[in-house]
């Protein structure tokens, strides 16, 4: 150690707490002690191998004269108990948290950080939400400066919530927003740290948070875990792992299922749960106990005990069982129409016991002495017009402003060509030819001009489904067309239907099969052409479930989740911008790994891919994203539906002008692009800073390379070297998560509750292909028979409408855009003034909207009996409502 000489001899001196501080370089000490002196080593180290100083009583007297006074600083804590049963004695005494301070600054004399100032918090009231409170009363010296972070030892026998602490100091309360759950002591000896609402880039991080700011990354990357294997309840740990867990081939050798993601299934990467690999089947993970996400990420009741569709989900197998059992054959289809209004209008009676009412209190309706009685509540598409769905118009329609708006594109090249290879799936050249199209336009234009003039538009499935259909229809009670549907654009800016093309490819056995069916004025041709609507809209209700709504949603965002939390310190600003856009998204990605997308699950008993779900998903992926286009301009543009225009209101000009979907979009993305650039660049003022962030730089490698690691090599990927890139980059996402997610979710109930307009699945094939005598003769005579044969089963349809009324519904608890600031926004005057210019665009969002709804020149959002287009309003009350945007995928 380092000594100094004095001629009145030498006396030890630890600098410890309360006199100076402990140095750990030689360098920090030529500055503490008087000048002039010499040191010199001393072989002395203390316990924790670190240095001493050795001092004379001259510099002891000095030090203490140099004695800081203390000031009584008190910090209120709000918290909630976990809901483990077992107590403590520290629980039973109320000071179970051990709470210290640490400084942001250094100390002069030292160089040092200073030492943190510690209390036990002792509990003072439960409040009526069950919340408790804390008190702490710190010693804290005069010039300790501003307060940093904050550490916390839960020495309680349970695990705590921590909301928030509130300290009462000199210069005003300071808050610690935390919003965090704390392990025991018992399971995580380790303390917690969390920072004040001041956010710091890398390089401008304060001195003595700089370790604290590194070690929490580490901890968040696993690197500081104790064992190995599966990851516990309690723990905060983020990392990648393909999706191995949805197969379940130990239980039974049909549910085995290909990893999806790598070379074979590209795929984003999911959370890893550290489960072992199945011993019989090591490739999977072992579906056996709970599907890990890091205690953070959990579905939380702390606004509330209400049980919401989140949390039944896991419990939805055991709801279907009652259900099955109420009916004879549930595989049988619907006798007739009166029996589908019959869910609606009288309901299902259930066993008197079977327990569902608590899960689904606004569905099961409890009769005094009777069972129980499963009564769906109306959707409003029926209640608005109880035959529109089917009309080939409203099918139009909804293509613009329905639950999936993401896939109607313009006719950009012609004759319609298949890119699949002719020899596997015979002739790629399109039945519909121009001919068909010129005489179901009658007069209007020519071909040429439709052509030209962009009036053309269709939703295309051949391409995608086409490799599957002969495997779909192996699958049992199933079969499966590839289709295209094609459209005329009118001068009202309605779509017009002029043609549907199913084909069936060639086989070992049989020649290609295809045909077209248009618009007719005849019984026959009318009931052929609402079959082949049937079909293909069943094509476009699985695409947009597997495809618009949980791959490019749910699916792709979980990457930017995990890599935020890895890379990118919780005093980020990027971090703390996009992290209400992250909120329950992992904790529902894993429970539909439990109950919908698995093998076996909601998605494949119900929808038309079966088994082959997520390999459809995978191809999709592999064939079509790209991060460039995920945000809203840049995917219409990617369809034809806008072209670029610097002229036009938002940057682009819709080819279809009446576009719900689009032009309430497009002024929700603005709002977020404009909040966005006004928060980075007061962060990054120039782009040196955004190059020079290395946390930043990080996360977005770690997006690009393993998050969506199988894209790693693709040239569109974009850079972060200026704020614009960022700005981009950031906006995407935080769209995808909202606007996109809110689009494609909230109306699922609405739109498909009524599974007539909707249905998830084709069970029979077209009554014209290779058809039977008795199959005709059932046509002719009975049509309508026809159609209930085609729809899913009872089973089926019933499963299906009761998952989508639970998705559709906002939780007591939603968090909507521009509702509430976040605390470190509220903390920055600049920034919460950026916030609340963002919060009024939203709500001029919401008036424009109303005001559209009632436009009758916009005929694809108001008339007779339309549904109005409401799903980008950003606020909604609780429940099943057709509009609200949260600010995550967070259902």
């Amino acid at each position: 150690m380092f000594c100094k000489e004095a001629s009145s001899g030498l006396q030890t001196l630890n600098i410890a707490k309360n006199l100076s501080s402990e140095f750990t370089k030689p360098s920090a000490l030529i500055n503490p002690l008087s000048a002039g002196h010499r040191y010199k080593l001393c072989p002395r180290p203390n316990l924790r191998g670190r240095c001493t100083v050795t001092a004379s009583k001259f510099d002891f007297d000095w030090i203490a004269k140099e004695r800081v006074k203390k000031i009584k600083v008190k910090g209120i804590i709000t918290a909630k108990q976990g809901l483990l049963p077992s107590v403590g004695f520290t629980d039973l005494l109320g000071i179970s948290l051990l709470v210290e301070l640490i400084s942001a600054e250094t100390d002069p004399r030292t160089l040092m950080e200073k030492d943190p100032v510690k209390d036990h918090a002792r509990r003072l009231v439960i409040d009526a939400h069950g919340e408790d409170q804390y008190e702490c009363v710190f010693d804290m010296p005069e010039d300790f400066g501003a307060v940093g972070a904050i550490r916390v030892l839960n020495e309680a026998h349970r695990e705590i919530f921590l909301k928030e602490m509130k300290l009462e100091l000199p210069d005003g309360p300071v808050t610690f927003t935390c919003n965090s759950w704390v392990a025991s002591k018992s399971e995580d000896p380790t303390k917690r740290t969390f920072f004040s609402n001041k956010s710091y880039l890398p390089l401008q991080t304060p001195e003595p948070l700089k370790q604290l700011r590194k070690e929490e990354l580490e901890t968040l990357q696993g690197k500081n875990r104790k064992h190995s294997g599966e990851f516990e309840k309690f723990e905060r740990v983020y990392d990648y792992d393909m999706y191995n867990d949805v197969g379940d081939p130990e239980k039974d050798p049909e549910l085995a299922r290909p990893v999806i993601g790598g070379l074979s299934h590209p795929y984003p990467r999911r959370c890893k749960t550290g489960r072992n690999p199945s011993r019989k089947y090591p490739s999977i993970e072992t579906r056996k106990g709970e599907f890990y996400v890091p205690r953070d990420e959990e579905f939380t009741t702390i606004k509330g005990a209400t049980f919401t569709g989140k949390a039944v989900l896991a419990a939805l197998p055991a709801v279907f069982t009652q259900i099955e059992a109420a009916f004879v054959d549930p595989n049988m289809p619907f006798p007739h129409f009166k029996s589908i209004e019959d869910l609606f209008e009288e309901g299902i009676e259930l066993p008197k016991d079977a327990g569902l009412f608590p899960m689904i209190p606004r569905l099961v309706k409890a009769a005094a002495e009777a069972d129980d009685i499963l009564q769906f509540e109306s959707p409003i598409l029926l209640d608005k017009d109880r035959f529109s769905w089917i009309r080939d118009d409203e099918f139009a329609r909804q293509t613009l402003a329905g639950l999936n708006p993401y896939c109607i594109q313009l006719v950009q090249e012609w004759p319609l060509k298949s890119k699949l290879d002719p020899a596997v799936y015979g002739d790629p050249n399109s039945l519909i030819t121009s001919e068909i199209v010129e005489r179901e336009i009658k007069g209007v234009m020519s071909f040429d001009e439709a052509l030209e003039n962009q009036r053309l538009f269709m939703l295309d499935y051949h391409y995608l489904l086409l490799p599957y259909v002969n495997k779909v229809r192996e699958l049992d009670d199933s079969t499966l067309y590839a289709s295209r549907a094609l459209f005329f654009l009118s001068d009202d800016s309605t779509l017009r239907p002029v043609a549907i093309e199913l084909t069936r490819p060639q086989d070992v056995n049989k020649p290609q099969g295809r045909q077209v069916f248009t618009p007719g004025y005849d019984a026959t041709s009318c009931w052929l052409l609402s079959l082949a609507q049937t079909h293909a809209i069943s094509h476009d209700a699985g695409y947009h479930q597997l495809i618009s709504h949980w791959l490019r949603t749910h699916c792709c965002m979980e990457p930017y989740i995990i890599a935020a939390n890895r890379q990118l310190s919780a005093m980020h600003p990027i971090y703390r911008l996009l992290h209400p856009h992250f909120r329950y998204t992992m904790e529902i990605n894993a429970r539909a790994r439990q109950s919908l997308v698995n093998a076996g699950g909601i998605i494949e008993s119900c929808f038309w891919p079966g088994k082959y779900s997520l390999e459809l998903s995978s191809d999709v992926y592999d064939k079509l994203w790209r991060f460039d286009r995920e945000g809203l301009p840049a995917d219409l543009i990617s369809r034809g539906l806008a072209v670029e225009d610097e002229t036009a209101e938002h940057g682009v000009r819709l080819t279809i002008p009446d576009y719900p979907f689009a032009n309430d979009g497009l002024m929700l993305w603005d709002a977020l692009k404009e909040w966005v650039t006004d928060y980075v660049k007061h962060y990054y003022p120039d782009a040196e800073q955004v190059r020079s962030d290395e946390e930043l730089k990080e996360w977005w490698n770690e997006v690009k390379n393993i998050g969506h690691g199988d894209k790693k090599n693709e040239p569109w990927w974009p850079d972060l070297k200026t704020q614009d890139d960022l700005i981009g980059v950031v906006t995407t996402i935080a769209w995808v998560a909202s606007g996109h997610h809110a689009a494609v979710n909230f109306g699922q109930y609405g739109y498909g509750g009524y599974f007539p307009n909707r249905p998830t699945t084709a069970r029979t094939k077209m009554p014209v292909e290779e058809p039977t005598e008795e199959v005709l003769k059932e046509f002719y005579d009975e049509p309508e028979k026809t159609m209930l044969k085609t729809f899913p089963s009872k089973k089926q349809a019933t499963k299906v409408m009761l998952t989508l009324d639970l998705l559709s519904a906002h939780s007591p608890d939603e968090e909507y855009l521009g509702e509430n600031p976040e605390a470190s926004w509220a903390h920055e005057p600049i920034i919460y003034a950026a916030y609340e210019r963002f919060k009024g665009k939203l709500q001029y969002l919401e008036g424009v909207i109303d005001e559209r709804n009632v436009n009758v020149s916009l005929k694809n959002r108001t008339g007779a009996g339309v549904v109005k287009y409401e799903l980008l309003k950003p606020i909604s009350e609780p429940g099943v409502t057709g509009m609200g945007v949260p600010y995550s995928v967070s259902i």
